[in-house]
Formats: C-alpha cells, structure tokens, sequence
C-alpha cells in the first residue's frame, strides 16, 4: 500500500518540504529557482497522485488522508518560510492569512463532518483556487532573482506572484464561505 505510486507520490510531497524550505531560506537566485522549481514538481505530484488512484484502482485510506495533508504542509510551510524572510512583498502577507485560516476553517470543519457521516466535497471554484495558489506560491519563492537569472531583470516575478496570491485570496473567500455555509446545515445549533 505504501509503495503503490500515488502513495509514493504523496509522501514525495511531504519530503520534498524541508528541501524546499531549505532552498529558500538559502535566498540566492539560483536557489529560488530551484525552490520553485522542486514546488512546481511537488505540485504536479498532487494532481497525479489522485489520477493515478483512480485510474489503477488504488485508492487507500492513507491516501485519501495525505494527500490533503500534503498540500496543506507544502502551502503553510511554503508562506510561513517567504512571510519569515521578508519576501511577501506587495501586501502579500495579507492573502496569505486568509488562505492559511481557510485552510484550517475547512479542515476542521471535514473533521467534524467526518463524525456525523457527512461530507463538504471539493467544488469547481476551489480547484481553481488551488491552481491560483500554487502558481502564487511558485513565482513568489521564484522571486526577482529568478527573472534576472533568466535574462529577464524586467519581469516583477514577486508582482505577479503578489496578484495571483490576491486572485486566491478572493476565490479563497469565496470558497471559504461556501463551505462554511455548507458545513452550517449539518451543525446542531441549539
């Protein structure tokens, strides 16, 4: 089970968080290349992973629940090291609360659903803001560096990873509401 390859996939994404951090932490353009670079793989593996249950009949209970665990690692860890180091320009820190407390909101949220035999499925509109997110997080650990690294010094590679994580932020709002509205139907309030 945990060598079948959308499980491997998942626990790929787990380790390659330390390595990612690590790379920008390092803060030089070529290690924030490699940062992003190493994000974008790992982001891959999330959309193969789940593929790869589906389509080979290997769908696990430890994969159904790392995988969402992956992601959400992956995401925090990745903000929480760019806000440490200063490189969430634009007021991008803002976003990236929103987007973190979301996370956390609709996770406990599934956790409680979970108890009463219910479920808060993942909508169209949150896929998008995933791919939003991920592409956020890419060009903000990328940073300036990576441009000029790429013979680019004019492309704003943190500007445009600043607007995407504000498109997320919004459909994170969006999405958050949803689901709390969701969740609220199957809640007991008296």
């Amino acid at each position: 089970m945990l060598t079948d390859l959308p499980n491997v996939l998942t626990i790929s994404r787990i380790v390659a968080i330390p390595i990612v951090v690590l790379f920008a932490a390092w803060g030089s353009p070529q290690t924030d290349a490699l940062a992003c670079l190493l994000f974008i793989l790992a982001g891959v593996t999330d959309y193969f992973d789940g593929k790869l249950a589906r389509s080979r009949h290997q769908m696990s209970d430890f994969g159904r629940m790392f995988d969402s665990i992956a992601d959400k690692l992956l995401v925090g860890a990745c903000l929480m090291v760019l806000a440490g180091l200063g490189r969430m320009a634009y007021f991008s820190l803002w976003p990236a609360i929103i987007i973190l407390c979301r996370e956390i909101l609709v996770s406990g949220m599934r956790e409680y659903l979970a108890e009463r035999r219910a479920s808060l499925p993942v909508t169209r509109l949150a896929k998008w803001k995933t791919g939003f997110q991920m592409t956020a997080i890419g060009f903000l650990l990328a940073g300036d560096g990576t441009g000029m690294l790429l013979g680019m010094p004019w492309l704003h590679v943190a500007l445009i990873g600043a607007i995407l994580l504000w498109i997320a932020a919004v459909l994170t709002l969006i999405t958050g509401w949803d689901y709390l509205t969701t969740g609220l139907r199957h809640v007991n309030l008296s």
